[in-house]
């Protein structure tokens, strides 16, 4: 690891604090059986959880809101959000490439990239839909973020990957010593032993470009099968770290708001006289693979699914994307 550091755990909890006065904080809680990010406040600083895989909620709703005047300016703006998996560090990729595109930049997205300083963390376990490294991202981060968390016993393992975690660590953090060989092996270790238990676990699940092939030519009795259970919720593509479909609403006194829209809703493509491309069920849950797995590789450079689960975990039909692309690969098989 390098410009990787150490800092004990008690001096980074009232670093936490500290930080409080020029930054908003957000860190992953607790919260009965699940984890979310929430507001870091001098009274739970020492509660934040750290190297647990992947919060309930992705980071994108810390940078897309679910609901947002777009003229509201809320004040300060200046934030650190600490202990976010490479799953939703990886998603922030293929939203900049849509929002920061130089002919259309979005500016609130501009502004909250900007002025957020991201530190990361590896997952020390797997959860059970876990499967990043099936689309050829790792367990810790790679990408995105400024930092990287790990705590070892009671030290916390920083290393810095950019300049503005440079000058975060040049400004906050002082009394530091330089990694250990020991800890910087323990870090190297734990990363190799998750990538294996991932693989091991996702072996027989097709990589991003195979399910993008298995996809495309797929008939429709596969997706008349797995959309016998779905209630068109959405929650599939609104707790997605990369779907980035909005809906812009004018309002009186000027307000502008955008809120989280998605292609599995009723009337997403509903056009004047009431034309309806997705009204069908299936073409409607057919049509979020085809933009995953299709569409947008097509488009982007960044991959459209980072593999981090949530969508299986929040589908009240209890529709398990990775059952589908075992059984397009199993007839794939089966047909040659």
């Amino acid at each position: 690891m390098n410009s990787g550091f150490t800092l004990e755990k008690e001096k980074w909890n009232s670093l936490l604090v500290e930080l409080l006065q020029d930054y908003q904080v957000y860190a992953p809680f607790l919260f009965g059986e699940q984890i979310e990010y929430a507001a870091v406040n001098e009274s739970n600083a020492a509660d934040v959880i750290y190297n647990r895989p992947k919060p309930a909620s992705p980071l994108k709703t810390l940078f897309l809101p679910i609901r947002e005047n777009l003229f509201a300016y809320n004040g300060k703006s200046k934030r650190v959000i600490i202990g976010v998996p490479s799953c939703d560090l990886s998603a922030l990729s293929i939203l900049d490439e849509i929002y920061l595109d130089k002919d259309y930049i979005d500016p609130t997205y501009s502004r909250n990239r900007n002025n957020t300083i991201l530190i990361g963390t590896d997952c020390h376990s797997i959860n059970e839909h876990c499967h990043c490294t099936t689309y050829g991202f790792k367990p810790y981060p790679e990408m995105n973020a400024d930092l990287i968390l790990n705590q070892e016993g009671d030290n916390i393992i920083l290393e810095s990957k950019t300049k503005k975690g440079d000058s975060f660590r040049d400004e906050y953090i002082h009394g530091y010593e330089h990694i250990s060989s020991k800890d910087k092996k323990a870090v190297e270790n734990r990363r190799e032993a998750v990538v294996r238990e991932l693989k091991e676990k996702n072996s027989d699940l097709p990589d991003y470009s195979k399910t993008g092939s298995l996809i495309g030519a797929c008939e429709d009795d596969i997706w008349k099968k797995y959309s016998e259970t779905c209630v068109s919720c959405g929650a599939c593509s609104a707790i997605c770290p990369t779907c980035s479909c909005f809906l812009f609403i004018e309002r009186p006194e000027f307000e502008k708001v955008r809120s989280i829209d998605t292609c599995q809703y009723p009337g997403f493509e509903r056009v004047a006289a009431g034309e309806d491309p997705l009204r069908p069920l299936q073409k409607r849950f057919r049509n979020r693979y085809m933009c995953k797995y299709v569409w947008k590789p097509l488009k982007f450079e960044s991959k459209a699914c980072t593999g981090c689960g949530r969508c299986i975990e929040a589908c009240i039909g209890e529709i398990n994307k990775n059952e589908l692309f075992r059984e397009l690969t199993q007839n794939l098989t089966v047909e040659v």
